[in-house]
């Protein structure tokens, strides 16, 4: 039998920077990218604002770390993690990152672990600032996270119109750079290579972020491209390719 290869992710948590609602969101898209090894989470759980976590812990087994806020003003909890961080890429057990947090004070953690070859997926408010969201390989707005089991919230809270899309410059700008990027001479591109090249330029890039699940289903919602399914390879399987529709 085959070995299956599994991807090993260490989760570090920053509790004072983090709210409890999205652990369920947060963990079911941490195990789209891998298994976590290590699930460790920081604060000083001698204070009441912390209960919220406090009753999530065991369910997702997660690991509480002390860390006592010793002087005011300066958080204790950040370099608590960036210390075991970087103990655990040296134990060179671990593919990959997630960081939980909205301070910028990790920027220069998932950039040093970047450069050591593995990937650094981030999770924090859209008030991240953007050198931590560009030092991650793939950053998730927890916003998201939240809406995860409620579709119809999700839609009603987050849904663009195709209008709205169009008139979001950026959104527009980015899918089609990576279209043209992507595509053949005749400008048809797989989607799937489409996405690849947004991730690669946007890291925070989300389908989700727009109230949709998907990058298909984003890309038939702006009504800006031709879309074509073919059927490809030995099982026949759908495979969708996306032309900018000023093209000819």
């Amino acid at each position: 039998m085959a070995k299956i290869d599994t991807v090993n992710l260490a989760v570090l948590i920053d509790a004072d920077n983090a709210q409890p609602t999205i652990i369920s969101g947060l963990m079911a898209e941490i195990a789209k990218y891998g298994t976590a090894n290590v699930k460790r989470i920081y604060g000083d759980w001698t204070t009441p604002g912390l209960k919220g976590w406090k009753d999530v812990l065991l369910k997702y087994s997660i690991q509480p770390i002390q860390q006592f806020s010793y002087t005011y003003g300066k958080n204790a909890t950040d370099s608590a993690m960036i210390i075991d961080a970087m103990d655990l890429l040296y134990t060179d057990k671990f593919d990959g990152f997630c960081i939980v947090s909205s301070d910028s004070d990790f920027t220069k953690l998932a950039s040093r672990i970047r450069e050591a070859g593995l990937i650094v997926y981030g999770f924090g408010e859209r008030k991240t600032p953007e050198p931590f969201v560009a030092a991650c390989d793939k950053f998730i707005y927890t916003e998201v996270l939240r809406f995860e089991d409620d579709d119809e919230e999700e839609e009603s809270i987050q849904r663009k119109s195709a209008n709205e899309l169009k008139r979001d410059t950026k959104l527009v700008r980015l899918l089609r750079n990576a279209l043209e990027a992507s595509s053949d001479e005749s400008g048809w591109a797989h989607l799937a290579t489409v996405g690849r090249n947004i991730a690669n330029q946007t890291p925070e890039f989300d389908p989700r972020n727009y109230g949709y699940k998907k990058l298909g289903e984003l890309i038939r919602a702006i009504k800006l491209f031709e879309i074509d399914e073919r059927r490809e390879g030995d099982n026949r399987s759908v495979v969708i390719y996306i032309k900018d529709k000023r093209k000819k």
